[in-house]
């Protein structure tokens, strides 16, 4: 068991599973304002940098892992123009933010079919080997089970499929690392609770940050789930890493 999967939003005792989609259900009116103001807007940045690695592949059925409010499922249309992408969350909460905010920009997308379906990304409904990618945009870190979570993504992509993954990291050196601890356990909670009314999700989030593997170790768990070709690169001073692997 990695740390973060020990790590839950409200209580100890029950399901993590069912406490993220507590959490996510609850926040997803805010959601989206509090993530890109914590982030001072870089958020959006990291995103492109991250579809764009991705590109060169030109996938044309992409399934959006943890899609959440489906911004990252939105920019993925956006730029590659596959023909379908799947978005799937555990939330219904999140993806109904996510429904809206496709059919606002559905004249940007003409060539790109967006659907979100709930599912839990550790009992995958889809048949094997039926995506071309899988993204994973700040996700992985809430997985109750990261080992079956990415034995699923592996299941469902096509062989030569890419995996990629972009999550939030704890800077590795000083100063911003310090700099950045104060921020997330002090700023986050206290801006969280002021617009959302639940401090414990943003003391959650940073709390999954800070124990989730990093880089290296990272890299091993992906080629042990039998992913090859890992890369991974990090994006201001560490505090968001991708990871890109083929199947």
């Amino acid at each position: 068991m990695y740390n973060q999967e020990q790590i839950k939003p409200y209580s100890q005792q029950g399901e993590k599973v069912e406490q993220v989609e507590a959490m996510f259900d609850g926040i997803a009116p805010t959601y989206d304002f509090l993530n890109h103001a914590l982030s001072m807007g870089v958020d959006k940045g990291w995103r492109r940098k991250a579809v764009e690695a991705l590109g060169k592949y030109t996938p044309k059925r992409v399934l959006d892992i943890a899609t959440g409010t489906g911004d990252f499922a939105i920019l993925v249309g956006r730029l590659l123009k596959p023909q379908q992408i799947v978005g799937a969350d555990i939330s219904e909460g999140m993806m109904e933010v996510a429904r809206r905010k496709v059919d606002a920009v559905a004249s940007e997308l003409q060539s790109t079919e967006i659907v979100f379906q709930k599912e839990d990304c550790l009992h995958l409904t889809f048949d094997e080997s039926s995506f071309d990618a899988v993204t994973v945009a700040y996700g992985v870190r809430n997985f109750q089970d990261l080992d079956a979570g990415l034995g699923e993504m592996y299941r469902v992509l096509r062989p030569g499929g890419h995996l990629l993954i972009v999550e939030l990291a704890t800077p590795p050196h000083f100063p911003m690392r310090q700099l950045f601890w104060l921020y997330s356990h002090v700023v986050m909670p206290l801006v969280g609770w002021i617009v959302s009314r639940d401090s414990k999700a943003y003391s959650y989030l940073p709390a999954t940050m800070e124990a989730f593997p990093q880089g290296e170790v990272m890299q091993g768990i992906l080629q042990k789930a039998g992913f090859r070709f890992v890369q991974w690169k990090r994006f201001t001073f560490g505090i968001c890493t991708m990871y890109l692997a083929e199947k």
